[in-house]
């Protein structure tokens, strides 16, 4: 599940196509996309190759200032990141921190813990209806 904070889903999906449907699920849970990144196409940009790698960048003030206000240096890791890539075998992959990682890395307390499980649960949810992934 999570190996050095990250957790990741493969995807039924290309990458282009997995963070198209990571817009639309996290816009309709309200949430806001702040940036999205193609990667591959930056990599195109300076003569590189790199297979398909998109980064979005989303959330919202309600579930990251909690975090903040407990440790402000949790900032470095919000808003929430989830990164849709290619592997070696042309497996598709989405990626993001383990929000209970995020919270011993910061030294999170007591009056963070309702947001970091309501991150948890929302990454989980997110994840696995843009990946395709045990819907139900």
């Amino acid at each position: 599940m999570a190996n050095n904070g990250l957790v990741s889903v493969e995807s039924r999906f290309g990458v282009a196509e997995t963070i198209d449907r990571l817009v639309a699920t996290v816009t309709g849970a309200g949430l806001r996309v702040f940036a999205r990144i193609d990667h591959a196409a930056g990599a195109h940009e300076v003569g590189a190759s790199l297979r398909p790698t998109e980064l979005l960048i989303f959330g919202h003030p309600k579930g990251g200032t909690p975090l903040m206000q407990d440790r402000q240096l949790a900032g470095i890791d919000l808003p929430i990141k989830a990164l849709a890539w290619e592997d070696e075998q042309g497996k598709v992959w989405l990626s993001y921190n383990d929000a209970q990682w995020l919270a011993e890395r910061h030294g999170l307390g007591e009056a963070s813990r309702d947001a970091v499980a309501a991150i948890a649960a929302g990454m989980a949810k997110v994840i696995a209806a843009a990946a395709g992934a045990n819907q139900s």
